[in-house]
């Protein structure tokens, strides 16, 4: 022992001289996530696609996510991203668990970047000072030299809100007076700056499934009711819930400091799912944590009169596309796929068509013989039409998790159909549900489910049964539609080759 702790000593000291030149490299790649860009970036990619879109009633404060392998977590990673995805932050602050090196208080990265396959995520250094002086947490090299619970976030980050700079801090013991100085500090920051917490956290560690489920359904209970106390003496007592309960619970202080504070769990999952043995699981959730202004004050009267004023999208009812348009977006899938399988390129698509160019939701379906070869799509505008039609004939093709990806001589056999989107509505009555007309989004309980228009049409379903299959597709039980679940509802011009 007394030869290994000098070799320890130097490894940290050399550690701590390049972590303090700003750049730090990745040192997880190609063992908790991909080393190759390319694939990496198709990855992560496929994950948002494949997650259906949450819009909390207030404002994104905080989102919780897991940092296990992506094999095992990366779909709850996704899920939870995709809440975010395209929003207008600047900074995002990672709070992640210390795993390997035991100290007090929280070690901010000050300046520089994060490498990662895809490139340097930027430091965003003059909020990292704010939060340090604010805090008085200073940097501690050793804290990041090793931890994979912040580096395994930024590729996440890069893919999903890739304008916005990054703040990486891992936290030390979980002591209540970490968490409250944190979230105070944080609180500030965002009074300059849009900010997004990123809590990175696992969930129970190495139970049976079946014991994971229950475990973690407990935790999750008080995550969604925020109850902050019982996680704090949970996360000092170190029992098996969540590796990074520090964090969350640094979050939750944090929104209730701007305003009212909700909690949306998104969904929940374990690595069994990913291929890992039954009896020694590890469970991954994620959730969003969202606050709107209190009533009676000047920021609440704001919102409510903004969203008063906003109504309705101006050009939802008066799109459409003509039947030149209709095979200019097939016969851009098409060469796309084919671009693609050559020589994994995606061509540059025509910009001369403004409708192209305008953002808006869609899904491309690839069939094969009349069967099923992938769906994937975005439900909202995140990016122009063009670009969705290319990135979703891609997914569609490569990503869908229910089915092996298409392979170049499948090519001359696929069908290709898009369905272009209108934005989602809340509908309270599911007598307003048409057949043929609707396609329907079900949430409850951190489950969401899509089916699109078309259908319902092609199983001759009547709305009570086209209710019913949206629930299952949820996961959900059949008559949920009944009991508390959401229901959204969406139009789509469907055309094909």
């Amino acid at each position: 022992m007394r030869t290994i702790l000098p070799l320890i000593s130097l490894f940290l000291l050399f550690a701590g001289l390049a972590l303090a030149q700003g750049v730090r490299k990745p040192v997880w790649a190609g063992q908790f996530y991909d080393a190759d860009s390319a694939r990496l970036a198709r990855q992560i990619d496929g994950f948002l696609a494949a997650a259906q879109p949450v819009r909390p009633a207030g404002t994104i404060r905080a989102l919780i996510v897991p940092h296990a392998g992506y094999v095992y977590s990366g779909r709850m990673a996704g899920v939870g991203y995709k809440a975010v995805q395209g929003g207008d932050y600047d900074t995002v602050v990672i709070l992640g668990p210390t795993h390997r090196v035991n100290f007090r208080g929280a070690s901010i990265w000050p300046e520089g970047a994060f490498a990662t396959p895809l490139g340097e995520a930027a430091i965003d250094a003059e909020a990292a000072r704010e939060l340090a002086k604010a805090s008085g947490f200073r940097f501690v090299p050793e804290a990041h030299a090793e931890e994979h619970s912040v580096e395994v976030q930024v590729p996440f980050i890069q893919r999903a809100l890739p304008k916005a700079k990054i703040v990486p801090v891992v936290i030390g013991r979980p002591e209540e007076a970490t968490m409250r100085t944190l979230a105070s500090a944080l609180a500030g920051l965002a009074k300059t700056r849009k900010v997004l917490v990123v809590v990175s956290t696992d969930m129970s560690h190495y139970l049976s499934r079946q014991e994971a489920a229950e475990t973690d359904a407990d935790t999750i209970g008080l995550v969604k009711g925020r109850k902050t106390s019982a996680l704090l003496r949970m996360a000092e007592r170190g029992e098996n819930t969540m590796c990074g309960a520090a964090g969350v619970v640094t979050a939750l202080y944090y929104a209730e400091r701007m305003g009212e504070a909700e909690v949306d769990i998104l969904g929940r999952t374990d690595s069994s799912e990913g291929g890992g043995p039954d009896d020694r699981v590890v469970g991954y959730f994620s959730a969003v944590v969202s606050t709107k202004p209190a009533p009676g004050t000047a920021a609440g009267e704001a919102e409510a009169k903004e969203q008063q004023a906003a109504g309705p999208r101006a050009d939802e009812g008066d799109f459409t596309l003509s039947p030149e348009e209709k095979k200019e977006l097939l016969a851009l899938a098409r060469k796309t796929l084919e671009s693609f399988f050559k020589d994994g390129s995606i061509p540059e698509r025509d910009a001369a068509n403004p409708k192209f160019a305008a953002p808006r939701g869609a899904f491309v379906t690839l069939t094969r013989g009349g069967s099923l070869r992938g769906c994937i799509g975005y439900i909202e505008a995140i990016m122009p039409l063009g670009d969705t039609v290319q990135r979703c004939a891609v997914y569609a093709a490569t990503e869908d998790p229910r089915f092996e990806s298409v392979t170049a001589r499948e090519l001359k056999d696929l069908r290709i159909e898009i369905s272009v989107l209108t934005t989602p509505k809340r509908i309270d009555d599911p007598e307003l549900v048409e057949v043929g007309r609707h396609g329907l989004i079900m949430s409850r309980d951190g489950r969401r489910g899509v089916l699109l228009p078309q259908v319902p049409v092609e199983n001759r379903w009547g709305r009570e049964e086209f209710l019913a299959q949206t629930c299952r597709k949820a996961g959900l039980p059949a008559d949920a539609w009944k009991k508390g679940a959401v229901i959204e509802a969406f139009e789509a011009i469907v055309f094909h080759e």
